[in-house]
């Protein structure tokens, strides 16, 4: 297995394994395969503004991560927001979730940014287990939304 950043060769792979991170794994409904291909090429053309990783093995994606680039005040620096990390089913198990998370906290630390903040649903235990076993703690700031 190998990790390493999105290119443009991914694309087609790429969203399709988003479109199962969104409709199979949070039952949401579908963006559209064209929405998600342009989030894909803006991140390829923007990396200030966030990057991709994949996870591949035998030339198949099969995970990836995105990393979302804000400021953030207090320290007056830039921080770097999880905002996905997803691995194909039948692949779990596997340490590709480690892999990935890894490689995404390297480059947070390589680029000097703040530091790195994510959020996971309160029933996704599998996922908490994981950022525990990386380090992560629950932040004692409470997140809120609205639709």
């Amino acid at each position: 297995m190998l990790v390493r950043p999105a290119s443009k060769v991914d694309v087609a792979q790429l969203v399709a394994l988003m479109l199962d991170y969104i409709v199979d794994f949070y039952r949401q409904p579908d963006p559209g395969e064209s929405a998600v291909t342009e989030l894909v090429q803006d991140l390829l053309n923007n990396p200030g503004r966030g990057r991709q990783w994949v996870a591949e093995t035998n030339g198949e994606l099969i995970g990836f991560a995105t990393l979302y680039i804000t400021w953030n005040t207090v320290p007056v620096k830039q921080t770097g927001i999880l905002n996905d990390l997803y691995v194909a089913p039948k692949m779990r198990g596997r340490q590709v979730g480690e892999s990935l998370f890894k490689t995404v906290l390297s480059h947070v630390r390589d680029q000097g940014l703040a530091g790195l903040e994510w959020a996971t649903a309160t029933d996704n235990l599998a996922a908490q287990s994981l950022y525990r076993k990386m380090g992560g703690r629950v932040s004692p700031w409470l997140h809120f939304e609205m639709e």
